[in-house]
């Protein structure tokens, strides 16, 4: 385990575009923090990539080689794997900061926090949003009150997927509440402050050949108590959209875009018919994680957003697929954590630019 004198060294495990785009070169930006190996199944990435960071590549065979020469591990692969390749760190005596969703069920996730702890070690879900100005701002005027008591949250997040991408894929974790309904989900238990104690979940799939074995697109209904209602629409078969809107009894507030991390993110809050607005900058989402989860290491403090924080929300989208299958509503079972995020976790760091890809798309035509 690395002294506090001493730079956190990572391994990124999973080498495709978002490792590519957004995670390799943060570490530029993330004090205490430095990229020691790389992973990948794929030979051309580990030769090209390991030449172009400086670091040695290694397999997944060689995976447990590769963490004995590193302190942590950032988990960039398909939602499918995060479970057995977090184990694997953890039963190694590495750190491990895991992309969302934290896996693919509940018990996943329950496996993968139980060897952590077992093992002495920090586990971190990447919630990149928990860093961000403007969503830590706009959590932070839900509940200083700004928009009166909040009643209902109301969110859509679309994109079209290309055909063949992972996300569509069932065996590799995918489908739209995975990848896109997480975001929305964690939004609204942040903005609301609260846990939803029941959902209702409608699945349609018109695209069916397109995307055989996932929801084309999902409607979702949390409902939280103090009569607090959430809901929001997933889709892989819609135009690019990404926004949400809470509202209040003296008014509301419109994040739009509320989840992008190639641009800035921004706002309309709305009271007493007097609209202000605010537009962030655009900044390095994931640097903020890496130092984040490199301080809890270095001076043993716990992460916030944690392993059981992830959990949480694939709790909800279990749930939500169930009730989608059963045609009726789903309870969810109380959550004890309660540690959210606030504005002292901001970070801002510079943009980034698109680095060359190897063998990595994004999952939409851009």
């Amino acid at each position: 385990m690395p002294s506090p004198s001493k730079s956190v060294r990572y391994a990124v495990v999973g080498l495709g575009h978002i490792a590519q785009v957004a995670v390799l070169p943060a570490f530029a930006h993330a004090r205490d923090s430095r990229l020691a190996a790389l992973v990948s199944g794929d030979k051309q990435k580990r030769t090209q990539l390991s030449k172009k960071y400086k670091v040695p590549a290694f397999s997944y065979d060689e995976y447990e080689e590769c963490l004995g020469q590193v302190d942590a591990a950032y988990i960039a692969l398909p939602n499918s794997m995060h479970a057995e390749f977090t184990i694997r760190a953890a039963n190694a005596g590495v750190h491990v900061l895991c992309e969302k969703p934290l896996a693919v069920t509940v018990r996943q996730c329950e496996q993968m926090i139980e060897a952590c702890e077992s093992a002495g070690v920090k586990l971190m879900t990447a919630y990149r949003l928990h860093f961000e100005k403007i969503s830590l701002e706009a959590i932070d005027l839900v509940r200083r009150g700004r928009i009166g008591d909040a009643k209902f949250f109301s969110s859509t997040f679309s994109m079209i997927v290309k055909p063949g991408n992972i996300r569509t894929e069932e065996e590799l974790g995918g489908g739209t509440l995975y990848d896109l309904g997480v975001y929305c989900i964690n939004a609204a238990r942040h903005l609301f402050g609260g846990e939803p104690i029941e959902v209702f979940g409608y699945s349609v799939n018109a695209a069916g050949g397109k995307m055989p074995e996932i929801d084309e697109s999902t409607a979702a209904v949390l409902r939280f108590e103090g009569d607090r209602v959430a809901t929001f629409v997933t889709s892989f078969n819609a135009a690019d959209t990404g926004f949400y809107v809470i509202a209040g009894t003296k008014g509301s507030l419109c994040l739009d875009p509320a989840y992008e991390y190639a641009e800035g993110l921004a706002y309309e809050l709305t009271v007493s018919g007097k609209t202000k607005s605010k537009q962030g900058k655009k900044s390095d989402q994931f640097a903020p994680e890496l130092e984040h989860f490199s301080e809890c290491i270095l001076r043993d403090r716990e992460p916030e957003p944690s392993g059981r924080e992830g959990m949480q929300d694939v709790r909800i989208v279990q749930a939500l697929y169930e009730s989608s299958r059963r045609g009726e509503p789903v309870h969810i079972p109380a959550f004890e954590e309660t540690k959210r995020p606030t504005k002292r976790q901001e970070m801002r760091k510079p943009g980034v630019r698109k680095p060359e890809l190897v063998k990595a798309e994004p999952a939409h035509a851009e």
